[in-house]
């Protein structure tokens, strides 16, 4: 009995874990449904302007740049999921533990600094930032690139699906601003269970809704990870107003995105060598490349 309670919890655990995942790539493909719907149904609004090749010709790069977009988005969280943040199979060398190094007692390994255990990921975590409850895994030294160029992507997807659906929020409010009209931008569920509006109306409500609160969820996390990129922290580093490895604008890009860092943001195909890809943690616990 004991034995069937303790796998049906590893399982609801296991569950859970993974359901944030499930639920943000529903939304994504949810709202690249309805935009993809108000760019091939809906607009232009006007009748005249609907099939002209202008119409057509905007309408072909709007669909462009949304999949763009979400092909991003798709891909680097593909390989953000898929690229272990942890210190299994890295080579830590050097005479001797420098300054900074720790003993983990339930990895029963010495770790470098930047280091520490995560009791999610149950493994230690090279530069480790936090654990993100939205992948479900540990942002670190060599998934960092993934999390903040999916970021970067989705904060652009959120904006441009946000504008296009403000003319959801027009012809919801076209006739003023009534408790009905109010009640359907607040609460399309309770609006939708009583019978007061349409499914069709519910949906195209409850996404722009989802639209605007992700932009502005996203922004937040967004701007505040270019803000610690830029001055070479983790967010651990920011709650203790540390700074001891910034190596300047530059270097922090470098660091962090790569040597390519300036192409890394078009498509995470690009390859961009970290500095310390075949990591040696030499005596001084900084990060060089392995000769």
């Amino acid at each position: 009995m004991t034995s069937f309670a303790s796998r049906a919890f590893c399982r609801v655990e296991r569950l859970c874990r993974h359901l944030p995942v499930f639920l943000n790539t529903f939304l994504v493909f949810s709202i690249t449904g309805e935009v993809s719907y108000l760019v091939v149904v809906e607009a232009p609004l006007e009748a005249d302007q609907k099939k002209t090749e202008w119409s057509a010709y905007w309408k072909v790069v709007h669909l462009l740049a949304q999949y763009f977009m979400l092909g991003n988005i798709c891909w680097n969280a593909l390989l953000f999921l898929k690229t272990s943040p942890s210190i299994r199979g890295v080579f830590l060398g050097g005479e001797g533990m420098g300054q900074g190094w720790r003993y983990c007692y339930t990895c029963e390994t010495h770790t470098p600094p930047r280091c520490s255990h995560c009791y999610d990921c149950k493994v230690c975590v090279l530069r480790r930032d936090h654990h993100c409850v939205f992948f479900g895994q540990c942002v670190g030294f060599r998934n960092y690139r993934y999390f903040l160029s999916c970021l970067l992507f989705m904060w652009s997807g959120l904006l441009y699906a946000t504008l296009m659906n403000a003319e959801v929020f027009i012809v919801i409010l076209k006739e003023g601003v009534t408790v009905h009209s109010i009640l359907l931008l607040l609460i399309p569920w309770i609006m939708l269970i009583s019978g007061q509006v349409s499914a069709r109306a519910f949906s195209f409500a409850f996404i722009a809704d989802t639209c605007v609160v992700g932009f502005l969820l996203v922004s937040a996390f967004f701007f505040f990870h270019l803000f610690l990129l830029f001055r070479g922290q983790t967010t651990r580093e920011w709650y203790s107003s540390r700074r001891p490895y910034s190596l300047g604008l530059l270097g922090n890009l470098r660091h962090t995105l790569g040597l390519r860092w300036y192409l890394c943001w078009l498509c995470p195909l690009i390859p961009s060598p970290l500095p310390g890809d075949g990591i040696t943690f030499q005596v001084t616990g900084s990060l060089e490349p392995s000769r």
